[in-house]
């Protein structure tokens, strides 16, 4: 049986109020997600026996996505890559965020990105809302960058990309929409950079 926070009585005392518990891995504790943790490291054993090795961590087709969390998008399926060929940068909607730029800096400069996708999808979570929507419904005083039109927010993102100045080994930018009824890519926006003079 669990209380209101959510633990069982027994583990909820030894827990206490803003402590935290650290147990030994392949502990029992009885939670319902445990079977589901479990599933991910027995899949593991069999993963590590198959896996391609990939040495190189620089993306050998020079590309970083841009893509939303969300459950339903299959990145490297959706667009035909395998593992090593891109970086795939991944938060709620999909939006060029302050991490996503961290993410891209490193990406561009140490491992040797030059072209970005960024991939919105049809029936996204923040397709539609507002800010204040969002934040009545996490209690989260946060900027979730919701999409108000998938073109507008792609355009708007690229920009922000395009007018950052580390990110000047960019050479390609692409703004996609993933339909996740049809399986397809709409081709939205692109942008490249003009060759400079005697380059």
């Amino acid at each position: 049986m669990r209380d209101s926070t959510g633990f069982t009585p027994d583990f909820a005392a030894v827990l206490g109020v803003g402590s935290i518990v650290l147990w030994p891995a392949g502990a029992d504790l009885g939670f319902a997600a445990m079977p589901n943790l479990q599933h991910l490291l027995e899949a593991n054993e069999g993963y590590a026996l198959a896996r391609a090795n990939v040495a190189d961590a620089r993306p050998s087709r020079h590309l970083a996505v841009v893509t939303c969390m969300d459950a339903r998008i299959d990145v490297f399926a959706v667009l035909g890559l395998h593992l090593g060929e891109a970086h795939v940068i991944r938060n709620a909607g999909g939006r060029v965020t302050e991490d996503v730029l961290r993410s891209l800096a490193l990406s561009t400069h140490v491992l040797g990105a030059d072209t970005v996708v960024v991939m919105q999808h049809t029936k996204c979570g923040l397709a539609g809302a507002t800010n204040e929507q969002l934040r009545q419904r996490t209690g989260a005083d946060l900027e979730f960058y919701p999409i108000g039109h998938h073109r507008e927010a792609l355009r708007e993102d690229i920009h922000v990309l395009v007018n950052t100045e580390y990110l000047k080994p960019v050479k390609a930018i692409a703004g996609f929409v993933y339909d996740v009824e049809s399986g397809q890519v709409e081709d939205v926006v692109r942008w490249e950079r003009e060759a400079q003079a005697g380059s």
